[in-house]
């Protein structure tokens, strides 16, 4: 066997491997997107966003306003064509924008109930769409409200419930869809402190249940860090990834943890890379 020889950054690297030595394959990540650019005009929303997500991650999207997170949301909706040049792969194999549409599961910062549906009525909405039997599609709704926290609302309609309630609708129907990656924009932006806690809480456990990969856009970096496996930082316009890194912090997460020293460790990193993209943002910055 010859050698290794030693790479430019001190890493060793055997030249040839010994048998049985060889790496396995590695699994593609379950969304993989490399160089995406998207302007409007003269304004560059997005310019060079690399990003990989695993499969059964939890990402979470942090930055200041007009960084380009639902413009990047919109493109991985399916609703939304980048510029030339960009590739989006998913489950390793390429993709247009255009054919995300329908194999990826999202929910706006609206939740967007029918008014005139049920409960039940609203959650069914994306099967029936896809043709799936009404009846079907009714028995798993109901069967899903008790885990959802809608158990005894079945028949209520949206104006019946209160803003958590009805954010929890929305989150089921986006269950409901049954697809690999959930993308959710801001889903508690519009909920008070009290119900956005509680209601992050009950998504983690969701989430621990299902194993949905989930990229979830956020301005809240309590929330970014208390949710996710990874944190994604966007820099100010044009939109560009400028920090990511690992949450630490062990799961299943205890409200708790919001004050102990490893959470405000990270919170400090975190808010020193926003707080700089946002005086940027504030003035005007952009190249």
């Amino acid at each position: 066997m010859r050698s290794p020889v030693r790479r430019g950054n001190g890493e060793l690297n055997a030249s040839s491997s010994t048998p049985g030595s060889e790496k396995q394959p590695q699994t593609p990540p379950l969304l993989g997107l490399k160089g995406i650019v998207k302007r409007f005009g003269e304004v560059t929303a997005i310019d060079g966003v690399d990003l990989d997500i695993g499969r059964g991650e939890f990402v979470t999207l942090v930055g200041p306003s007009g960084c380009g997170k639902s413009t990047l949301f919109n493109i991985l909706a399916g609703l939304l064509e980048p510029d030339a040049g960009g590739e989006i792969r998913l489950h390793g194999e390429p993709v247009g924008a255009g054919g995300l549409l329908g194999k990826v599961s999202f929910m706006p910062q609206r939740d967007l109930l029918f008014p005139w549906r049920t409960v039940l009525a609203n959650a069914v909405l994306p099967n029936e769409i896809e043709g799936k039997p009404r009846a079907e599609s009714l028995a798993k709704a109901r069967a899903m409200c008790a885990e959802f926290g809608l158990k005894g609302f079945e028949d209520k309609y949206p104006q019946q419930l209160s803003g958590g309630m009805r954010q929890r609708v929305a989150l089921m129907r986006t269950f409901m869809f049954e697809r690999d990656l959930m993308l959710l924009d801001e889903p508690f932006g519009a909920l008070d402190s009290l119900t956005r806690s509680l209601m992050q809480r009950w998504l983690l456990g969701i989430w621990e249940h299902h194993r949905r990969t989930v990229l979830f856009i956020t301005h809240d970096i309590d929330e970014a860090l208390y949710l996710g496996d990874r944190v994604v930082v966007m820099t100010a316009r044009p939109g560009r990834i400028k920090l990511q890194f690992e949450v630490t912090l062990p799961r299943p997460r205890a409200p708790e943890l919001l004050t102990s020293a490893e959470f405000m460790a990270l919170k400090r990193r975190l808010l020193d890379a926003i707080e700089e993209e946002s005086l940027k943002a504030f003035s005007g910055h952009d190249e």
